[in-house]
Order: C-alpha cells, then structure tokens, then sequence
C-alpha cells in the first residue's frame, strides 16, 4: 500500500511539473544593458549602452514556443560616457530622440537551439521602422534573486544595420552593421 502512495505522489508531481505553466518576469533595469558595438573608421570600436529597459518576459521551460519577450528602450537611458557623443547619437542625425523616444521589441517566435540555448525572433523598432532581428540566446540561470523572488537570466546577440532603421549617417565608413550584445535578469513582481 506504501509503495502505492508513493508511486501516485510521484507521478502527481512529474504530471504538474510536465505541464508547468509559463512564468511572467518583469525586466530588472539595474541589471539589464543592451549594449551596442561599431567600427569606427576602422580606428576604434566604441560602444554605447541602453539603459533603463522596461519589459516582460514570458518563460515557458516545458514549451519553448510558448514564451515571448517585450521589451522598451527608452532613449534618455542611451550612454556612450561622453556627453557630447550621447548628444550627437540622440539628435537627428541618428536617433532623434526628440521625435522617437523609445526603441521597442517584442519577440514573434521562440525556438530552443539546444540545452540553455535559444533562438527568438522579433520585431525592432526604431524611429517607426520595424525590422526583423534574430538572437542567439543563452539562459543564465533561473532561480529565486537575493530578494526571494522567482528570477532569470538570459544573454544574447545579434547584429542589425544602422541603414535599415535611417541610422546610416558616414555608413559604410563607419560601420553599417552594429553588434548588439544584451544581458537581462528578469523577476516575478512581488505581487503576483
């Protein structure tokens, strides 16, 4: 009879963790950087980073596909360390940060690429004009943060072109195609 308890407890419990639901993170702005990457003439590779992310993430562990990620960049959190560049980056010539305040994604599909590894292909938007992106995703971890509170972590990549968003100003001598690197941690709002 024991063994019989236990045989159901246990396959109660492997029944609800194969059909977990999809957990809601939202996007932790101190650890959260996009950070952008470019050929500068051939000279240098300055970088600029994105701060200030506001999103969600959906993360489903049993059905990848089920997941999804939101995400907005708004430009006041863009960072060079040099006041005139982030100036120069956030006026017409580039971004136009006065007209377009914000930089958007929001994912289409989610696929695994294998064990911590994904693949999510979204829309970027910048200044109005939507593209399709692709990141290579890696998760970090997933666990409780040092506030007790269910958390993840993901790193990714891509590349995009500066052209394809009116960005292109002294392309291609100053690289067209821009890096983007990106690391985020994610919680589950204490009040959910």
């Amino acid at each position: 009879m024991f063994k019989k308890l236990v045989l159901t407890v246990a396959l109660a419990s492997a029944s609800t963790l194969a059909f977990a639901e999809p957990v809601t993170y939202k996007l932790d702005p101190a650890h959260t950087d996009v950070i952008a990457q470019w050929s500068h003439f051939g000279f240098s590779n300055p970088s600029a980073h994105f701060g200030d992310a506001d999103g969600t993430l959906v993360y489903d562990a049993d059905n990848v596909a089920a997941s999804s990620v939101e995400v907005t960049l708004p430009l006041s959190g863009l960072n060079s360390f040099t006041d005139k560049f982030d100036e120069h980056l956030r006026s017409s010539d580039f971004f136009d940060a006065a007209a377009f305040p914000v930089a958007t994604f929001k994912s289409t599909r989610v696929e695994s690429a294998g064990e911590g590894k994904l693949t999510v292909t979204g829309n970027l938007t910048i200044k109005d004009i939507t593209r399709p992106v692709v990141l290579d995703v890696t998760l970090n971890k997933i666990g409780e943060n040092m506030g007790g509170q269910p958390a993840i972590g993901f790193d990714a990549t891509t590349t995009v072109k500066r052209t394809d968003f009116d960005l292109g100003m002294a392309a291609p001598a100053v690289s067209d195609e821009v890096s983007l690197r990106i690391t985020t941690e994610a919680a589950v709002p204490k009040d959910a």
